[in-house]
């Protein structure tokens, strides 16, 4: 049942904006599907989704699926997010501060991770601010130079 619960997760917020997760259970509902409030937390924790801003003001937000296991989602989806949710970066020794849209930190935290840029020991998320753990000063320069890039 937990499959089949996931997979029509993955499908709805695919296929509709859903901007809470109210929204998600009237779906599943419509579905056939009865859960719990605390159930549908665990689902979307387990699934990875974030809420990805749908507004040039931020203050509407939807869910949306970075990684499945099959690998539908490439990496053209990351940077998508990382210029979407990007705002400013700067250095403080080996930590990079990435500031982002208002909600949008977990989502671009989530995008540096899955770029898998080889400086990057872990990130920190809050609503817009970002704490990027790098190994060295000279990586940190080197991260934010590979960001630039993108950001072009």
């Amino acid at each position: 049942m937990k499959k089949i619960r996931q997979h029509k997760i993955l499908e709805i917020v695919e296929r509709y904006v859903v901007e809470t997760q109210e929204q998600l259970k009237e779906y599943l509902e419509k579905e056939g599907i009865v859960v719990t409030q605390a159930t549908l937390s665990r689902d979307i924790r387990e699934l990875k989704l974030s809420k990805l801003s749908i507004d040039a003001g931020g203050g509407r937000q939807r869910y949306v699926a970075f990684h499945r296991e099959n690998g539908e989602h490439g990496n053209d989806k990351y940077v998508r997010v990382l210029k979407d949710g990007f705002v400013s970066m700067a250095m403080a020794q080996n930590i990079l501060v990435i500031k982002t849209v208002s909600g949008m930190a977990m989502a671009v935290a989530m995008a540096v991770d899955s770029l898998h840029f080889s400086e990057v020991v872990g990130c920190i998320a809050g609503d817009d601010t970002i704490m990027v753990a790098v190994r060295t000063v000279e990586e940190t320069r080197q991260l934010m130079g590979k960001i630039d890039e993108i950001m072009k």
